[in-house]
């Protein structure tokens, strides 16, 4: 047998001393945020997604979201989910605002125009890092807790986020297991452990939780939504010679979830009907397979957006693959669609530091505080105040902008955030 490794990632749990439990150890992954900001907002707005009130229905420039006081300029993690948006502050609080027509707000929105600023969403432990999907929302807690609400969708409509049905508030999903990150994709959501395996619930219509046939892929199939709306591992990959793989980061695109593993390669699986998965075969993939056009690059996140990708390497140098229309890419108009990840040409010069993407857009956040953005630009989405297409990353900009360095990006289905300090 080959030996037992060790996990990279900081354990969480019991902690004893003298034998006795006391309280759960904080966790840690580099995906979770520290670094405080403001809120930016732009793109449209129409169901409050933009928090900025009743009266802005959208926003061509990226413009200051206001928060309660006690929030404000306090928040250290953002996301853009599909006309929703969430944010995390310093001290864990969890705030959203959008459309809560199936819960995803997490709270009571009965008051007229509530929706459309910020509120908290009651949750009595402190939350690191939260993801959304089009009527979802999850939170992890800094003890490896996860928390969701809202529904998941297939092509058939809601079919609730347990098999009770929607959750208009958080409610504890029962993982055996600490959990170190999270991430959603439209109506799925997977969850890595500190033992380097990851659990999935949600739509597995296009094979995007990773671990049903396609034959039980639509709600379950004679086994029922039980199948899809309980929580279970991926089965991980083995390794001849090596054993399984240990997962050590997981990203969720709208219809595909991408993997890395210690030692390097990545594994994904779902959707893969314009090569956006990186693999040459465009069927939906159900279960894990290595990604072999991805090898060649070390892989430091991955971010997409409905048909295409875009990676992220540790040297900072961008690359996309997919679906090539309103340029989406980033490559110009000369591109061709393919399974082979391309360098973005025009960022080479850049030091990357984050990337992020909407359905049809994409962004690159540099190390000096700056964002390139490109694709489609019918929603206002890529802040340069037009709405034709860009079709090479450009960089944005805005009076908002002009004295402050921005920190993170996040995008959805018609929106766009950022998270900003002052210079």
């Amino acid at each position: 047998m080959p030996p037992k490794r060790k996990s990279v990632l900081p354990k969480s749990g019991d902690v004893k001393e003298n034998g006795v439990p006391t309280k759960k150890a904080k966790i840690f992954h580099p995906s979770h945020r520290s670094e405080r900001g403001t809120v930016l907002a732009l793109g449209q707005g129409d169901v409050g997604q933009l928090g900025l009130g009743e009266d802005y229905m959208e926003r061509k420039r990226p413009t200051v979201v206001p928060f309660p006081e006690e929030a404000s300029g306090n928040i250290v993690d953002i996301f853009a989910a599909g006309m929703h948006t969430i944010c995390v502050t310093e001290n864990g609080e969890v705030y959203t605002f959008g459309c809560n027509d199936e819960g995803a707000l997490g709270r009571d929105t009965s008051e007229e125009g509530s929706e459309f600023t910020p509120h908290k969403v009651e949750l009595s432990e402190k939350v690191v890092q939260v993801s959304g999907g089009d009527s979802h929302t999850a939170a992890l807690t800094d003890t490896g807790e996860v928390y969701a609400w809202g529904t998941f969708r297939d092509g058939n409509g809601p079919f609730g986020l347990t098999v009770e049905g929607m959750k208009k508030l958080p409610h504890h999903l029962p993982i055996p297991a600490t959990v170190v990150q999270i991430s959603s994709g439209n109506d799925h959501l997977a969850m890595l452990t500190d033992q380097g395996d990851i659990y999935t619930i949600g739509c597995g219509s296009q094979g995007q939780i990773g671990r049903i046939a396609e034959c039980f892929s639509i709600r379950g199939g004679r086994k029922g939504l039980s199948l899809l709306l309980e929580p279970a591992l991926v089965i991980r990959p083995k390794i001849r010679g090596q054993g399984k793989v240990f997962f050590e980061d997981v990203w969720c695109t709208p219809y595909c979830t991408f993997a890395r593993v210690r030692g390097g390669g990545v594994y994904g699986w779902g959707l893969n009907n314009y090569h956006h998965l990186g693999v040459e075969d465009i069927k939906s993939w159900f279960r894990p397979v290595g990604i072999e056009s991805f090898s060649h690059i070390k892989v430091k996140s991955v971010c997409g957006g409905q048909h295409h990708s875009i990676l992220l390497d540790s040297e900072g140098t961008v690359h996309s693959l997919g679906r090539v229309d309103y340029g989406r890419l980033g490559l110009g108009d000369e591109c061709e669609e393919s399974h082979e990840p391309s360098a973005i040409g025009s960022l080479k010069n850049e030091e990357v530091t984050q990337v992020a993407c909407g359905s049809s857009v994409s962004f690159a956040l540099t190390s000096n505080g700056e964002v390139y953005a490109w694709g489609m630009g019918s929603n206002y989405q890529l802040g340069n105040g037009e709405e034709d297409d860009i079709l090479t990353p450009e960089k944005m900009s805005g009076k908002q902008l002009e004295s402050r360095k921005v920190i993170a990006v996040s995008s959805g289905g018609q929106h766009t955030l950022l998270l900003a300090k002052d210079k």
